[in-house]
């Protein structure tokens, strides 16, 4: 079953950084990777998040990690709307079958319509 689970953010068009609690990098989708090539790529993966971000950033996703361990009901907050792509961003909360916090990710919802046809198999998306 992992390989599904790995398909489906792999297939996602936006980027997805997978980190742990101690905020290490344990998965980057392709979307990902090709994002953040120019700091370092595939390469940042077993590093910490941290290390991308200033101190103000760093603080705001401790607070946000605080957050989630709060309640098991803290599950997602909005953190930024990026005009210029058009999108809005969360981070996540990621749990065990207990509800215990195991990490996190940030997720891209791009506000863009699809443009394209209506299943038009002439293409790939």
């Amino acid at each position: 079953m992992d390989k599904l689970f790995q398909s489906v953010i792999d297939q996602d068009p936006a980027p997805v950084v997978i980190c742990d609690c101690d905020h290490t990098i344990v998965y980057m989708n392709p979307a990902a990777i090709r994002r953040y090539q120019n700091r370092g790529g595939k390469a940042l993966m077993g590093q910490s998040l941290m290390g991308c971000h200033n101190e103000a950033s760093r603080a705001r996703i401790r607070k946000v990690l605080d957050w989630f361990r709060e309640s098991r009901e803290h599950n997602r907050i909005f953190t930024d709307h990026n005009a210029k792509e058009n999108k809005d961003v969360y981070m996540v909360a990621l749990r065990d079958a207990e509800g215990n916090l195991i990490g996190y990710y940030e997720k891209h919802e791009y506000r863009s319509p699809e443009a394209g046809l209506t299943y038009d198999f002439s293409k790939s998306l």
